[in-house]
């Protein structure tokens, strides 16, 4: 007779607890995922998936625009918000049952319950409780509001994709990827948008130029760019208006204030603590190279450890765990030369050390920039620049570091991530051909 009823026991079905679940499953453990939500996580249903198509849909307004200067001529627009919300969800309704039948097709037992943790081989869901071998946390994160008053009057990033009417005047209050890329998105599409950072400039934590290069052009695209400030309160005006104030005194109507100060691990409730799983000072399950917490039967993956908030990170760690566990060998993650995107308008991407850290790693390195006006707006007129970067190890001469904003920039740095990664020098770089004309020539005749 078994001494558990189950293998491993998964709380929270996004992308990385439903990978860890389909191939445990896949080496024969006998597996069960509790999700009190849609299945698949913040990714699919309130983050990545409905973040692009959104970025894709406020794109048109500069693409009809841009269409003028090529011999196109486009008669009277209109953008309905309800129109593209209903797809959206059309959308996130197939992915979400793509992800159960995943789950069905593996052989894992999906229920539909939230699940709590009550010690270290024992799990409350569904009204019944349930005894595991290993107990997986992938709850992911969950949006942090600023606790001023009239904090409740505000939206983050979870209501963003389904409000009811498309808000004509938007404050965003945050200078991270979420904040920057719903600016663009609510500008695209039409809104006023104000954007409030509380620092100098946006995108704290990416290279410096990036920074820079970013914030001067959503300011040229019209975004009104606050830095250096933050919001103080938020008061109900008349017809549903929210009025900001802010802490230097000024205030303003808008139609949504929407907070983007950052994400928390969503482990509250889940009683981890009182079975001995040590947390950090932000919630988030402090876990080893192999995702195990201070408890030994007990793992975590993706955003609710705090490690890169990003999809594949959690999808990789949740395989890695599985191969752990059920697959015969330790296996962890290589979080070295991760790449990673930025869905602004326009978009930045990035691989390896920015500027400012690799002179703290390396005795010597070599900048190598550039800035240009992409060949298309040589046409269609517009001011947007393209700006590329390459950080190098001046005694390897490899480069350890790749940096772009700019049209199509995730699509040319995920190219260039590989020979990042395979630690290919500047040499190298200068050695390949490049596919002219494109943007992306240009990483490889940098002077």
């Amino acid at each position: 007779m078994a001494k558990f009823d189950l293998d491993l026991f998964v709380i929270g079905a996004g992308s990385g607890g439903v990978r860890a679940s389909r191939i445990s499953a896949g080496y024969g453990a006998r597996v069960a995922i509790a999700e009190d939500r849609d299945v698949g996580g913040t990714c699919v249903i309130r983050g990545c998936i409905p973040k692009k198509l959104f970025a894709y849909a406020a794109h048109f307004s500069e693409d009809f625009e841009d269409a003028a200067g090529y011999g196109w001529t486009v008669g009277p627009r209109t953008f309905d918000w309800a129109t593209l919300v209903a797809a959206k969800d059309k959308e996130i309704a197939r992915l979400n049952g793509i992800y159960k039948q995943i789950l069905a097709k593996a052989g894992v037992e999906l229920i539909e319950s939230r699940a709590k943790v009550v010690d270290p081989h024992t799990v409350s869901v569904g009204g019944k409780t349930l005894t595991a071998k290993y107990i997986l946390v992938a709850t992911g994160g969950k949006p942090f509001c600023p606790p001023i008053p009239g904090e409740a009057l505000g939206i983050t990033s979870d209501e963003a994709f389904n409000l009811p009417r498309f808000p004509k005047r938007v404050v965003i209050e945050g200078g991270g990827y979420i904040a920057v890329e719903f600016a663009g998105i609510f500008h695209g599409l039409g809104a006023e948008v104000v954007l409030v950072y509380r620092r100098a400039p946006l995108l704290r934590g990416f290279d410096l130029d990036v920074r820079e290069h970013l914030t001067d052009e959503l300011q040229r695209k019209g975004m009104d760019v606050r830095l250096n400030s933050e919001v103080a309160a938020i008061d109900e005006g008349a017809d549903g208006a929210r009025i900001t104030r802010f802490k230097n005194g000024d205030s303003l109507a808008c139609d949504a204030v929407m907070f983007a100060t950052g994400r928390k691990a969503n482990t509250a409730g889940l009683g981890l603590e009182n079975s001995g799983v040590q947390l950090g000072r932000d919630g988030e399950v402090v876990v080893d190279e192999f995702s195990r917490s201070s408890v030994e039967s007990i793992y975590a993956v993706g955003d609710v450890t705090g490690r890169e908030q990003l999809t594949p990170i959690a999808i990789k760690d949740g395989a890695k765990v599985a191969a752990t566990l059920f697959g015969g060998r330790d296996s962890a993650v290589d979080h070295e030369f991760v790449p990673t995107a930025v869905f602004s308008q326009p978009p930045v991407a990035t691989v390896g050390f920015t500027e400012e850290a690799a002179r703290t790693l390396y005795p010597e390195v070599q900048v190598h920039r550039s800035t240009f006006r992409p060949l298309k707006h040589t046409l269609s007129g517009r001011a947007e620049r393209t700006f590329m970067k390459l950080v190098v190890d001046g005694a390897s001469g490899k480069v350890v570091g790749a940096h772009m904003v700019g049209a199509d920039a995730p699509e040319i740095i995920q190219g260039v991530a590989i020979a990042v990664k395979l630690g290919a020098t500047k040499a190298q770089f200068d050695a390949t051909v490049g596919i002219h004309p494109t943007a992306a020539e240009e990483f490889v005749t940098m002077a």
